[in-house]
């Protein structure tokens, strides 16, 4: 794959103009990574932006008892590093949770390119404020308002809305979910979550076989933790 094709293929760089697009590929250029390989850590200095092609890729936090919380997950064509289009280190980790291709562009041969382009620079927002709102949403259901089993559920939810597709046994989440990666999602110990998902699985919610769930209802599983 070539950067332009990379460039066509993201949903921000993409809004680009066709000038536009031309610069980007003239300054940027395309790195793999390996599954959990990292792609930027938490404090590190970088200045460059990092632009998911091909893969997965998660965003992450350490807290003070040493507990990784992911924050994000990503598949192709997403902005992994908004943030550092300030001149400041990384605010998060990003890990490779597969085999993945990532175009990078220098900070300041970005921001000279969005100058001119107005498209770029629209896109470039409205992929800061979605990420904005999705930090909302995580924090409404970070609350007590929700029961351990309902926030597994609206978690599987989601990943399902995002990265499912239909099978014969409903919607089939394209990741590796293992319970100690679903933990770190939702910040809680592998051994609460391992019960919670034995739960959902017992009302029959879900199913789990070798890291990979499905959903066989997925209206069934957004009214069970929309109910009070």
């Amino acid at each position: 794959m070539t950067c332009a094709e990379a460039i066509r293929q993201s949903a921000v760089l993409g809004s680009a103009s066709a000038s536009g697009r031309e610069a980007l590929a003239a300054f940027g250029c395309l790195k793999k990574y390996g599954r959990g390989e990292h792609i930027f850590r938490d404090k590190e200095e970088a200045s460059a932006l990092y632009f998911l092609v091909e893969g997965m890729a998660s965003l992450y936090k350490i807290n003070s008892l040493d507990e990784k919380k992911v924050i994000f997950v990503y598949g192709p064509g997403n902005l992994l590093n908004e943030e550092m289009l300030q001149n400041l280190p990384a605010s998060v980790s990003c890990e490779a949770k597969e085999n993945s291709l990532v175009f990078m562009i220098p900070r300041e041969r970005l921001w000279t390119v969005m100058e001119r382009d107005p498209a770029l620079t629209r896109a470039v927002v409205q992929s800061m404020a979605l990420k904005i709102r999705r930090l909302y949403r995580q924090l409404k259901n970070t609350t007590n308002a929700l029961s351990g089993e309902k926030r597994l559920a609206a978690k599987l939810f989601k990943l399902g809305r995002d990265y499912g597709v239909e099978t014969e046994k409903g919607t089939l989440i394209e990741m590796n979910l293992s319970i100690t990666y679903l933990a770190d999602m939702l910040g809680s110990k592998r051994e609460t979550v391992s019960r919670q998902a034995k739960k959902l699985t017992e009302l029959q919610l879900i199913s789990m076989e070798k890291n990979h769930v499905s959903i066989p209802d997925m209206e069934k599983l957004r009214e069970y933790f929309k109910q009070p």
